[in-house]
């Protein structure tokens, strides 16, 4: 009976560490992150960073080898500890303190080449686990050590991924997303573009601001595009992981003032659009409520650059004919993005966007046409010659049919840019007949297309202020001429008419403006206000010739 007893009651079991079991899950050490310091920084971004992982690494950790009798996979430090069946490292979930997380980063973990085969990716997670930790780069002096320990193994990360070493497992990936997500999603400090008037703002002569923690995010945005672009990583599995929340948190890093950041967002969200499928329809809407958002509400946004250059990709591949879904996405989105201020910041992205849905569907570029018309520049002559710029483009894929639905308000604002005072604004307008495609279609159309820009030439030729404004202006009224003698002819007598009778109502004016003057001279000894009526009018008109 004592015996049966005896067996009743709960045997101790020997302590492990967590590498001695190999389908053991790694505990998580993600409580003991400290915060993520935002800062701010700019260069070029550096997608090899895997091809010479491995000369770096081997050099860093070359003199890396473990202690005679050490378990090759244990985590160092208390992290291993086991105190009746129970680790540190489940201690340290309820709750770890900064101090006690850099303790984990005191010294690195075995290089991948000092453990077995099987035992890599038992290694693999706890190095994953490892670089969860973040540190304050704000202060470079602070952590010094810790910071490179973590460089080097995100560097042995990248390696391993880029390696190919087997498929990830559903355990590997939760724990990269883990450590992804602890690295990368924070919240982004303010951009120094908030307090600039933007539309002065030239980003090529703006200084960029850099990320203080830019030698870790690097590395961790690599990691992330090689796991993505790996022929190992199942799309099917993956997606659990990198689902909606993902790509939003990921979309949200877009407005990153570091533009070696937004680099690396560009190519690692337009590969996430090409391997997983599900996603692509929730990624356009995404980019449409960035969008909305930054031309309804805030007009800042730092990354729609980047954000037009992966749609242009996109809209390359449509299929035709277009859905009815991407032709309300440019009128609702594209072509409203031409209205803020700071749009010579993307405009160049947007164009061929703008262009691409054109050559996709011809019958577009009526709408197009008129959507730039709708958000013209009235007062900033640097959109507007960017404008005239994307109005080129535009007509080049033109067709004549829809180019006759939209030429007569398109060459009455061509005749206002004409008569433009900027040099530069007039200049790119009158560019436009130096295209041939848009000359057979002027050439075509030439009897709706001269009476509406003839004023505009005459004008120019006459009194306009700048050299080459005038010679460029000479040139396109000769090519009227020889183009149609008859119909210039008939406009230039149009345009004589219409002079004389202009000058006949400044005449008229003028005689007004001296009748009030007699009627104010003659009521000047008294401090009665003069009220002009009809009927007064009349009689100025009778005293006046009575007075002839």
């Amino acid at each position: 009976m004592i015996k049966q007893i005896l067996g009743r009651l709960p045997r101790n079991r020997p302590s492990k560490s967590d590498g001695d079991d190999p389908i053991a899950e790694p505990t998580s050490i993600g409580g003991m992150r400290t915060a993520v310091a935002s800062g701010l920084g700019g260069g070029a971004p550096l997608f090899n960073v895997a091809n010479n992982a491995r000369g770096v690494i081997g050099a860093a950790l070359s003199g890396s080898r473990l202690p005679a009798g050490r378990n090759p996979c244990a985590l160092p430090g208390p992290i291993v500890t086991t105190t009746g069946g129970v680790t540190a490292a489940k201690r340290a979930v309820s709750g770890f303190s900064t101090s006690t997380a850099l303790s984990t980063v005191d010294e690195p973990l075995p290089a991948f080449r000092d453990v077995l085969n099987s035992e890599r990716q038992n290694l693999f997670i706890k190095k994953l686990d490892l670089c969860c930790v973040t540190f304050d780069f704000i202060d470079p002096a602070k952590n010094v050590k810790e910071k490179d320990i973590k460089r080097q193994t995100l560097m042995e990360l990248v390696e391993f991924i880029s390696s190919g070493n087997g498929k990830s497992t559903e355990p590997v990936m939760a724990e990269i997303s883990k450590m992804v997500a602890a690295n990368l999603f924070r919240s982004l400090g303010a951009s120094p573009r908030d307090n600039m008037v933007l539309e002065n703002l030239d980003p090529e002569e703006e200084e960029p601001t850099m990320e203080p923690a830019w030698t870790h995010l690097q590395i961790v945005y690599e990691f992330l595009l090689r796991f993505i672009v790996s022929a190992e990583t199942d799309a099917k599995l993956a997606k659990r992981y990198i689902d909606h929340s993902f790509v939003l948190r990921l979309l949200d890093l877009f407005d990153s003032v570091d533009p070696r950041e937004r680099e690396y967002l560009k190519t690692i969200l337009h590969r996430i659009y090409g391997k997983f499928m599900v996603h692509r329809p929730f990624i356009r809407k995404a980019i449409n409520n960035i969008f909305y958002h930054f031309i309804l509400e805030t007009e800042k946004h730092n990354g729609i650059a980047e954000l037009l250059e992966i749609l242009g990709s996109i809209i390359n591949g449509f299929a035709i004919p277009l859905k009815e879904e991407h032709k309300l996405f440019l009128v609702r989105a594209l072509i409203p993005l031409h209205k803020p201020k700071c749009v010579p910041m993307y405009h160049q992205q947007l164009s061929y966007c703008i262009t691409q849905f054109v050559e996709k569907d011809l019958k577009l570029a009526d709408t197009v046409v008129r959507g730039l018309l709708k958000y013209w520049p009235i007062t900033n002559s640097q959109k507007e010659v960017l404008f005239l710029g994307e109005l080129e483009e535009v007509l080049e894929a033109t067709q004549a049919a829809e180019f006759q639905r939209c030429m007569v308000p398109l060459f009455r604002q061509l005749g206002r840019c004409l008569n433009s005072s900027h040099f530069q604004v007039a200049e790119r307008a009158l560019f436009l007949w130096n295209n041939d495609h848009i000359l057979s279609l002027v050439v075509q159309n030439r009897g709706v297309i001269l009476p509406l820009i003839f004023s505009a030439l005459e004008r120019n030729s006459v009194s306009h202020w700048h050299q080459a404004v005038h010679g460029l202006t000479l040139n396109v009224r000769k090519m009227f001429l020889e183009m149609d003698q008859e119909l210039f002819e008939e406009c230039q007598l149009k345009f004589q008419e219409e002079e004389a009778r202009a000058k006949g109502v400044q005449e008229k004016r003028e005689l007004t403006w001296q009748r009030l003057e007699f009627v104010a001279s003659a009521k000047a000894i008294s401090n009665e206000a003069v009220l002009v009526t009809r009927a007064m009018d009349n009689s100025v008109n009778a005293a006046l010739s009575w007075g002839t």
